[in-house]
Parts: C-alpha cells; sequence; structure tokens
C-alpha cells in the first residue's frame, strides 16, 4: 500500500540574493539554509521556486535580440502581443491550442499546457535599455535531480527537491503552483487498486504529490515583491517510489479536450 502522512509544516528560506546565470544555486541555498538556522532532514522537500532556477541556468532572453517571422507577426495581430515575445513562445511551443485577444494557450515542448510557453517578464531584471524575460529551466527534472545531489553533497542530507511554478487552470480562476520538476519524491502516487473503506478497490485515483507540495509552499512563496523562492516542508512521510514530475503529464492519447 502507498501513502502519505504526517503533520507538514512550511519554513520559508530567507535571504537569497538576486539569482545571476552561472551561480552555484546549490551554494547559496545552502548558505540561506544555514543563515535562517534551517538544518535540512530526511524526508524533507525543498520547493524552488522555477524563476531562480531558470536565471541560474541563463534562461534569460533580450527581447532587442529577437526578430519575429511571419507567423509570429499574424499571432501577434491576434493576440495584441508584443510579436517578439510570441516568436519566443512559438519556439518554446509544440502546438498553439488557443489565440485570441490576450490570451496564447500552447502546449510547451515539455508537454505543459500553459499561458505565453511559460515566458515571463516580472521580477527579471535586466541592463538599462534592456528588455528581459525569463525562459522554463530546460529540462526541470534533470535541474531538480542537480540541485538534490549538490545540496547532499554541501549538506550531508538527501531531500526531496520540486521545482514550481504558478499556473492556471481550465474552468477556474486564480492560478496555483503545480511541479514542473521533481526528483527524490513520489511526483504522482498511484493509489489504483487499494481498497477503500468499504474495502472497493480504488479504479482511478492518482494523487499528484508534487503539485500538492508545491501548492503548499505556493502559499508563502508568494506571486508579486515576497522574495521568498524557496521552502522547506518538513513532516510528511512516504511509502512509495520516488518519481519524477514528468509523471504528471497526461499522454496525448489520454486528452479528452482535444
Amino acid at each position: 500500500m502507498s501513502h502519505v502522512r504526517g503533520q507538514v509544516t512550511l519554513t520559508t528560506v530567507c535571504g537569497l540574493p538576486e539569482v545571476i546565470a552561472g551561480v552555484d544555486l546549490a551554494a547559496l541555498l545552502a548558505a540561506a539554509l544555514r543563515d535562517a538556522n534551517v538544518t535540512l532532514q530526511e524526508l524533507d522537500v525543498l520547493v524552488i521556486a522555477q524563476k531562480i532556477v531558470s536565471k541560474a541556468e541563463g534562461r534569460v532572453v533580450d527581447l532587442r535580440s529577437v526578430v519575429p517571422g511571419a507567423g509570429a507577426q499574424e499571432l501577434a495581430a491576434v493576440t495584441h502581443k508584443d510579436a517578439r515575445l510570441v516568436e519566443l513562445i512559438l519556439s518554446e511551443s509544440t502546438e498553439v491550442l488557443r489565440a485570441q485577444a490576450d490570451v496564447l494557450i500552447v502546449r510547451h515542448r515539455l508537454g505543459f499546457v500553459m499561458a505565453n510557453a511559460g515566458i515571463d517578464r516580472s521580477n527579471v531584471p535586466g541592463a538599462p535599455g534592456a528588455e528581459p524575460v525569463l525562459l522554463l529551466p530546460k529540462d526541470p527534472d534533470a535541474s531538480a535531480a542537480v540541485l538534490r545531489e549538490a545540496l547532499a553533497d554541501r549538506l550531508g542530507v538527501r531531500v526531496g527537491v520540486v521545482i514550481s511554478d504558478s499556473f492556471g487552470r481550465p474552468w477556474r480562476k486564480g492560478v496555483v503552483n503545480i511541479a514542473l520538476g521533481a526528483a527524490g519524491t513520489p511526483a504522482l502516487l498511484d493509489r489504483r487498486g487499494e481498497p477503500d473503506r468499504q474495502g472497493r478497490p480504488l479504479e482511478v485515483t492518482e494523487v499528484a504529490i508534487a503539485d500538492a507540495l508545491a501548492a503548499a509552499a505556493g502559499l508563502v512563496m508568494g506571486e508579486a515583491a515576497e522574495s521568498y523562492p524557496a521552502v522547506v516542508i518538513r513532516g510528511l512521510q512516504w511509502s512509495a517510489p520516488a518519481r519524477d514530475a514528468r509523471a504528471l503529464i497526461r499522454p496525448l492519447d489520454e486528452d479528452l479536450f482535444r
């Protein structure tokens, strides 16, 4: 039987400096944890905002360097978006799912269905006159795994790592954090076949553990100028194998809304 249980606490990791391309993110996180007197323990999960991972990996693009093609210019006219931004969105996507005024929903090359391919302008500093935007990490699961091992080398303990980002949801207002990448946690917990309280086997129940962890951390991370891009979640216990966040993406042949 696979399950998760425990009394959960959320602790923000304060004091991280502005992250720039090429910085050792694990070193910054380890220093901030020490300064905050937070000692990581086995089964802790460190939820990290995608934004600082992308910045450390150099995923910043200056729009001044982007030349939009004809397709991007056509979509820009429909969506009222900057054609250079649309060009970047298309370069990060495999399919345009919806385009109308102020809305461009795409299937990201990693499989996520999201607005603007996750490309963001908020809290992305640049040189005077620059127009920086931030792309998602190239491989968030790999990024999570690398950070997990680097933190283990520095701190002597292996914890779960979740890389989170805020998402809109169909038929629901507001954004909520979900997991783009994960390592060392059961990102998707398959409970099919387990009995309910009446002994009937569960038929469809799969629990998005990594998304739940990201959403919980999002409560204290904030979305504006709070500057809490890392959160330690403590108290969970699970009896299930680790799975990366790729397991959370529904295959196209199971997409009932296409």
